[in-house]
Parts: C-alpha cells; structure tokens; sequence
C-alpha cells in the first residue's frame, strides 16, 4: 500500500527536503505553503497523514488542525519551533496526534511517521473486518464465504482450507476487481512483521485456486495480472 501525505511547511527548504525524504521511502508527497492552501489540498486529496508547522502564513496551524479535526480524521503530526508546555499541550488539545520540535532529524521524523501510518493500516483492517462481520456472507456465483462461521463453500459443499488460505481468500473477497501486489498480501494477511518472502503468497494462492476453480470450462476466480501481483474476479 502506498500512502500519501501532505507536507504543510512555509520554509521552502524545510519543505523541500520533507517532501525528498518522504518520497524517498516510497509516500505520495504533496505540499502546501500556507493555511489556506493546506485546508483546499487535505480536502481534495484525504491524505493518509498530515505533517503540519504551526507558523503559516494566512491561517496559522492551530487554526488548520482545529478546522481539519471538525472535518475529518486524518492523523496530523505538528511540527513546532515553539518547545513550551503549553504550546505542546495546545496541539493535542485541538486534535494532533503528535508533534515534533524543531530541529529535528530526518530519522525521527520518519520513525514518528511509520507509527502514525501504522496505526491507519490498523484502523482500515478493523473496518475491512466489522465490515466482513457486517456482510457475514459474501457471494460469488456458487462460491460463499461466510464470514460468521469462517467457512467457505463451493457449490454447497464446505471447502477444507487452512486459516491463511481463509483469511487470504476473504481479503481478495473484500477487494474484488483491485490489482493486490504480493507485498501488500504479506503486510495484509500475514502481517507487517512476518518475515517471509513473496513465494508464500504464490503458493496460497495456487492452493486456493486448486479449491475454487475446479471446473475446466470456469474463467479464473484469481487473475495473475503480470508483475503486478493477483486480482480476484469473483
């Protein structure tokens, strides 16, 4: 998965080199200079994250963090040049999630940035799973995948699949018609911090197709879409 995030710093060369290193670890990086455009840019592009100084011009940062809470949910960390209490304080009341006081290291920053990041990969599986629960069954032609017994079927009978072949299986369900790379199946299914290689998913994916595509005349449910990674067609 690739995020995105809005860098909001008036200091061309601050924001200039946010934006490098940002870029640098694979994120979309978009910038702003002043309040105004900030507020116009996190509106049109619903960033992942949003990296905001508290001296702008036009509207300053409090200012931008408190509209912003009113309007969505986006982690926002700030960055200040101010080190008091109070103004620390002042930013978490309003909405931020953390902050960071000038100077301070590229590596901090980034490592401030991975554990805001992560907590939004958190919040978008337990969606992805209240959805499921939600849904309960989902269908596809003569394949059901029922979410509140964690069973499969095919053709009404139940299918033998082992857990990782479930979980991979109802995380394509949720994401029908999407090209998944193999990194994102990995981070996805088996988890950020497991430390096996693509292969894994190639391999879960053959056994599941060997479960679900037994019909010789039947299209392919998982598409191999080439240097790409798997779409699942349903």
């Amino acid at each position: 998965m690739v995020y995105s995030i809005l860098v909001v710093e008036d200091e061309i060369a601050l924001q200039e080199a946010l934006a490098y290193n940002l870029s640098r670890e694979g994120y979309e990086v978009e910038v702003a200079g002043d309040g105004r455009e900030a507020l116009n840019k996190a509106r049109t592009m619903q960033p992942d994250l949003i990296i905001l100084d508290l001296m702008l011009p036009i509207f300053d940062g409090i200012e931008v963090c408190r509209v912003l809470r009113q309007e969505m949910n986006n982690p926002i960390l700030i960055l200040t040049a101010r080190d008091s209490e109070i103004d620390r304080v002042l930013g978490l009341e309003i909405g931020a999630d953390d902050y960071l006081t000038k100077p301070f290291s590229m590596r901090e920053l980034q490592a401030r940035v991975k554990a805001l990041l992560r907590r939004v990969r958190l919040d978008r599986e337990n969606l992805e799973t209240e959805t499921a629960k939600t849904l309960k069954i989902l269908t596809f032609g003569d394949l059901a995948i029922d979410s509140e017994r964690h069973e499969v079927r095919l053709a009404g009978k139940i299918l033998p699949l082992k857990p990782k072949e479930y979980d991979l299986l109802q995380f394509f369900a949720l994401h029908k018609g999407q090209v998944l790379s193999r990194d994102i199946l990995l981070e996805r299914v088996w988890g950020w911090d497991y430390s096996g290689g693509s292969r894994t998913v190639d391999v879960h994916v053959r056994w599941l197709r060997e479960k679900i595509e037994k019909k010789p005349a039947q299209p392919e449910r998982i598409v191999t879409v080439h240097s790409a990674g798997y779409r699942f067609d349903g």
